[in-house]
């Protein structure tokens, strides 16, 4: 039986509830007004309780889902809406997100700019790469590199400033969209040292392999946690030497009881974390040295204080510890111009379309390439070609191939998901860590840019180009982020000013001999067949460290002296904490904007000033900013036509992050963006048209306010949602509702009440038996029955899915066998102990085998000592997704070993 005929049983059998109604006919006017609004732009509202600049920044998330003025009166459509259940899965009529290649249609054909002070111009970087020659070995690349994400870009840096050589190396780097226009740009902003996999690798040591297996077990222990104080060093660098780029930011971690139960990463041990957290953080400071800022404990008082937002009637006390941030696209520009600055050979927008082969090896000795922005095709001739296209690394490796066939399966896609909150939601300077959610991912709750940052979730699935996230995650996020705010805190889907995926690489090496150890983190692999390498994994932290490690590989005792540790990235010279009064000083900017610039272009900044005009007014003087409440200026376009920027979306994107942090806002820029572009690209009417619709194409792909329609409902109404019912059914607007005002809505709603039912009924919301409704009693019920009727369908058809796939043979039943195959496929094997007592559990009327029924009844209880439940929880893919979310069946009785590592992390 399907996911969705479950949901469709289920809704009838919910049609005798008498909460269904009244939830379900709100919930179809509501999908119509959400129709209305994406086709009006007249529904602008604003935040008055914020200040001025407060205020415009986040007037696009108060367009109020309830907006009556554009769809006529809540009232008539209680008159008219026709019965539906809580879990209706009625389509909403809003456009679907956008598919396809949001690259430009036509190349735009820019005219040339100078790039910065001390780097070629993209004009001039593409000539460059034009010039090598297949004949004369001298005009040939050392190392080319394929992919400008952190990892690619760090590659070129790395080998452009390599010494204790003859001569220099030669090194060329193509990507073929922007500099971080997939992965290095869709992280959770973090350079985070790893603290998750440090509690893993505990876990699985004090697990019982290490009896078992001591020796495996032992090594395994010290390969993560050598992966963990590598981390740590690299964040170090990154702190301490770019900091131009980069900050501290104190995150906290609330605790509500003494003992956790399931305990997280399913060992025991952790169900006491909140009682060892001080001493942990304090270890995890230790392993960089302390050189971080400190751990610290905060009381229940202070963090009333320090963070307002947190609910504070269950906290016993909150631990803080510090991790490193950043902007990461403009972290992956940084490096990509160092490259450039060092002499490396680098554009954006040139994609490599084939592979060139020698006739007699048969190895790869150059690339077939195409600018994307001119259209022009050429020939790039290498000794070294390296592969960095994270999740996208197999679609390069089949060009390495001469027949152009298949290639063995060496890197998974994972989809992280995130959403951006207004900044009102955390401190400006402080951020929260849900360590234990309830599928047992990490989330993270992060001040950044002004904006809240809310992410990650973890998927695997084949890896896309466009950035829209499912409706369902967004919806996950917005719960668990709820369960640490204050009751005075809603957070509203019309609150998500922007959401976007990214896909990190789960990385295995296919070249490796049977039996070789496979990596916990990055995975460096040569091809003997082709000689190409290619490399996959890792995490943004260590992207210095991969492209260290893979060229000492790949140019072997011709590798030289790595010099990166000691080199400050682009925009780190003239950098100093003093610049933004500076700035201020000389140009008249506000302090928001000539904070933003100095953050985002360090010691560079006086370059973009120099581009700066007037704005006309008496203050600030100078700094035309692109959209109100966001500190982005004219003057960074233009500046960034110079750092190779090429569309639209390059602005909007990565060179400013509008849209990322609120879509909305984004559109409302785009049209200037056009003309200042069109201005310094030289762009004719028909390529500037051309470029819009590229761009709005790709907008359109980020999430925002308003759900695309993906087969789901609007699952979980909000605190807003509800108080719009309750006035709606105070006719007389006393503030309460009495029984009379509940019996005219259910007769309104065509499901008229009895006296009895309507006695019930109330008596039922009606907890403080006064003989009337408040509006606090009347959303916590509408809260409670959500819970129960639209959360418990919705994970009863997500159990129904789990169980036909644990159910191999297509049986109608779970077997104990089939049980421990899923575990197998899962990488976490179970024993056979463990098996049978996860067996006995289900299996409630002892027929020795296990029933759907059964298995959803087993999901459905909490009680989880053996982590089964979980593990299957938040291993499984949601119903939209295509494919299985398990990699593969395998036959009946054929064990799977663990294909793919934890390498890669969208958290840093």
């Amino acid at each position: 039986m399907s996911a969705a005929s479950l949901l469709r049983i289920t809704s009838s059998s919910q049609r005798r509830s008498l909460v269904a109604p009244l939830m379900g006919s709100y919930r179809n006017y509501q999908h119509r007004s959400l129709s209305v609004l994406a086709a009006s732009s007249s529904s602008n509202g604003h935040n008055n309780s914020h200040s001025h600049s407060n205020q415009s920044r986040f007037q696009y998330s108060h367009r109020t889902l309830a907006a009556m003025a554009a769809g006529g009166s809540a009232a008539a459509f209680l008159s008219t809406s026709s019965s539906s259940s809580v879990a209706s899965c009625e389509k909403k009529k809003v456009e679907a997100p956008p598919v396809g290649d949001p690259f430009p249609l036509q190349p735009p054909k820019n005219k040339e700019v100078d790039g910065p002070k001390g780097i070629p111009s993209r004009a001039e970087q593409i000539r460059r790469l034009k010039s090598s020659s297949k004949l004369d070995p001298s005009e040939q690349y050392d190392v080319l590199v394929i992919g400008g994400g952190a990892t690619g870009a760090g590659i070129a840096f790395d080998a452009a400033t390599r010494t204790d050589l003859p001569s220099g190396l030669k090194v060329a780097c193509i990507e073929r969209g922007d500099f971080a226009s997939e992965t290095s740009s869709r992280s959770t902003k973090l350079i985070w040292a790893g603290i998750k996999y440090l509690a893993s690798a505990s876990a699985a040591l004090l697990s019982w392999d290490l009896l078992t297996s001591p020796v495996t077990t032992v090594k395994d222990f010290y390969s993560e946690f050598s992966m963990v104080f590598n981390c740590h060093q690299e964040r170090k660098y990154m702190l301490d030497k770019q900091q131009h780029l980069t900050n501290w930011v104190p995150i906290v971690c609330p605790f509500t009881e003494w003992n956790i139960w399931p305990p997280p990463f399913g060992h025991p041990i952790f169900s006491f974390f909140p009682v060892l957290a001080p001493a942990v953080f304090k270890f995890y400071d230790a392993l960089s040295q302390f050189t971080c800022p400190p751990s610290y404990i905060m009381t229940k008082k202070e963090a009333r204080t320090k963070f307002p937002q947190l609910s504070d009637q269950d906290i016993k006390y909150c631990a803080v510890f510090y991790e490193g941030q950043h902007n990461d696209a403009r972290t992956n520009i940084a490096i990509a111009l160092s490259a450039a600055e060092k002499g490396a050979h680098i554009a954006n927008y040139v994609e490599m379309t084939d592979g060139i082969f020698d006739e007699e090896s048969g190895k790869v000795i150059g690339v077939k390439a195409q600018d994307r922005i001119s259209g022009e095709t050429f020939e790039i001739y290498a000794k070294n070609i390296i592969f960095a296209g994270g999740p996208f690394t197999d679609k390069l490796r089949s060009k390495e191939e001469k027949e152009g066939g298949p290639v063995a399966k060496a890197v998974q896609g994972a989809s992280g998901s995130h959403i951006v909150l207004p900044g009102y939601f955390a401190p400006k300077d402080m951020g929260l860590l849900d360590y234990n959610t309830s599928d047992g991912r990490f989330l993270f709750f992060l001040p950044w840019q002004g904006s809240v940052i809310v992410g990650t979730t973890d998927k695997k699935c084949d890896a896309e180009t466009l950035p829209y996230p499912p409706e369902e995650e967004i919806q996950w996020m917005m719960k668990e982020v709820e369960k640490y705010l204050s009751n005075d805190l809603k957070v509203r889907r019309s609150d998500v000013l922007s959401a976007w995926r990214g896909w990190r690489p789960l990385a295995a090496d296919p070249h490796a001999p049977p039996g070789g150890q496979v990596s916990r983190d990055h995975v460096i692999s040569k091809n003997p067949s082709s000689g190409v390498t290619f490399i996959a994994g890792g995490k943004w932290t260590t992207w210095r460290e991969m492209a260290e490690d893979v060229l000492d590989k790949v140019l072997e005792d011709k590798a030289g002296k790595c010099n990166t540790l000691d080199i400050v990235l682009h925009g780190g010279e003239g950098f100093n904490k003093n610049l933004p009064t500076q700035i201020i000083q000389k140009y008249g900017l506000s302090e928001e904007v000539a904070n933003h610039l100095v953050k985002t272009y360090g010691g560079r900044v006086w370059d973009v000033l120099e581009k700066c005009k007037p704005t006309g007014k008496q203050w600030p003087r100078y700094g035309v900013q692109l959209v109100e409440g966001y500190p982005y200026i004219e003057a960074e376009i233009r500046f960034a036509c110079k750092e190779y920027a090429c569309t639209i979306e390059d602005i909007l994107s990565r060179r400013t992050r509008l849209a990322f942090l609120n879509s909305e806002a984004a559109e409302e820029a785009l049209p200037r963006v056009a003309d200042v572009m069109a201005e310094e690209l030289g762009w004719s009417k028909a390529t500037k048209k051309e470029q819009i619709k590229c761009a709005k194409k790709y907008l359109a792909a980020y999430g925002g306010r308003i759900p695309y329609e993906d087969n789901v409902a609007l699952r979980f109404m909000s605190h807003e949602d509800s108080m719009d019912m309750f006035r709606d059914i105070d006719r007389d607007g006393s503030g309460f509702i009495d029984p009379q005002e509940l019996k005219e809505i259910a007769t309104r709603l065509g499901n008229p009440l009895s006296d009895k039912q309507l006695k019930e009924l109330f008596r039922e919301i009606d907890t403080d038996k006064n003989g009337k409704i408040s509006a606090e009693e009347f959303v916590a019920w509408i809260s409670a029955k959500q819970s129960k009727n639209d959360v418990k369908q919705y994970l009863t058809a997500s159990a129904t899915v789990i169980f036909e796939e644990i159910d191999t043979d297509e049986s109608g039943f779970l077997d104990q066998e089939e049980l421990k195959a899923v575990t197998v496929r899962l990488g976490e094997d179970f024993t056979d102990k463990e098996i049978r007592k996860i067996f006995k559990e289900m299996d409630t009327d002892k027929d020795g085998k296990i029933s759907l029924e059964e298995f959803i009844n087993w999901m459905d209880n909490e009680h989880d000592k053996t982590g089964f439940r979980k593990l299957l929880a938040s291993n499984m893919q949601d119903n939209n997704m295509q494919g299985s979310w398990l990699d593969e069946k395998p036959p009946k009785g054929v064990t799977i070993k663990r294909k793919y590592t934890n390498s890669g992390s969208f958290l840093g």
